[in-house]
């Protein structure tokens, strides 16, 4: 007999409150400060406020949920009778997958019965969602946690990224460029290239000039990693932070790329971890592939 248990994430997997219910998945708030007044992750509520704040000029500032954190959340399973599985937000970005592994730790010498599973995702975003949602339908084939563990240690590195930002204020602000590359690459209208490595860390691939010829790219570098080329069956994921007519662009040219697709393309927001660092004016694209490895050849 199979036992229940939970699969959990944590709000950073950036999908709708109706998309968590959907696939019975449960989940972990980040929270984030918005001019010094805290705040937590809500799925449910529309991201353009936060966005415009950012826009006026507010400060944004985020912090990872902490092993008491965890330990509260996980508790109430456990007290149920149900063991975890618990997927958690790329330790390339986040030192969230150690908060929750010390979490785990103690709570299983207070619960001997009950197992806990805590894994690195190396994914972040709708990436990161995008890989709860294969879980969630592998769950409902029938496979058993550790079998469900076993499976996204195996495959989670296939899960793609790509990002580009059209609005580089927010990498200045944040100092993530200088200000003076910040003011030459606004001038020349550059939009970075992004994607997210093997071992989870957001990594610049190039920058292209003007944002028209970064959708094209998003879309060639998805021809170039995507599970059989052109010939792609799979789900694929958009996320973006307030500029929903990009996101739609990169959508349509991935469609019409990729007919085979599984389903129509979901686009979600951004949420306000990944976005309290780019701002408003980025789109990533998510989909399954190669070997994560294969980006740096």
């Amino acid at each position: 007999m199979k036992k229940p248990f939970i699969l959990s994430c944590c709000t950073t997997a950036d999908l709708t409150e109706e998309q968590y219910q959907a696939n019975n998945l449960r989940y972990i708030r980040f929270h984030y400060l918005l001019d010094g007044e805290e705040h937590y992750d809500n799925p449910a509520d529309s991201m353009d406020s936060f966005y415009k704040a950012m826009t006026d000029g507010a400060d944004t500032k985020t912090s990872q949920i902490n092993t008491a954190e965890f330990i509260d959340y996980f508790t109430g399973f456990l007290e149920d009778g149900r063991d975890i599985l618990h997927v958690s937000l790329s330790s390339g970005i986040s030192g969230t997958y150690n908060a929750a592994y010390a979490a785990k730790e103690i709570l299983e010498e207070q619960f001997p019965e009950r197992k806990i599973i805590v894994i690195d995702s190396l994914a972040a975003s709708a990436g990161y969602g995008l890989l709860m949602v294969r879980l969630s339908a592998l769950r409902n084939d029938g496979y058993h946690m550790e079998e469900l563990a076993a499976w996204a240690e195996a495959h989670k590195i296939e899960l793609h990224h790509w990002f580009f930002s059209s609005d580089l204020t927010f990498y200045i602000k944040g100092g993530r460029i200088s200000k003076s590359a910040g003011y030459l690459g606004t001038v020349l209208k550059i939009c970075p290239l992004l994607y997210v490595d093997e071992t989870g860390h957001l990594t610049v691939w190039s920058k292209i000039r003007t944002k028209k010829k970064a959708i094209a790219a998003m879309a060639e570098k998805m021809a170039t990693y995507a599970k059989d080329g052109g010939d792609y069956n799979g789900n694929c994921f958009i996320s973006h932070s307030a500029c929903l007519a990009d996101a739609k662009a990169v959508a349509s040219l991935v469609e019409e790329k990729f007919p085979q697709l599984k389903g129509k393309i979901v686009i979600n927001n951004i949420g306000t971890t990944i976005g309290s660092h780019t701002g408003p004016g980025t789109v990533a694209l998510f989909f399954w592939g190669k070997h994560r490895a294969a980006e740096e050849e």
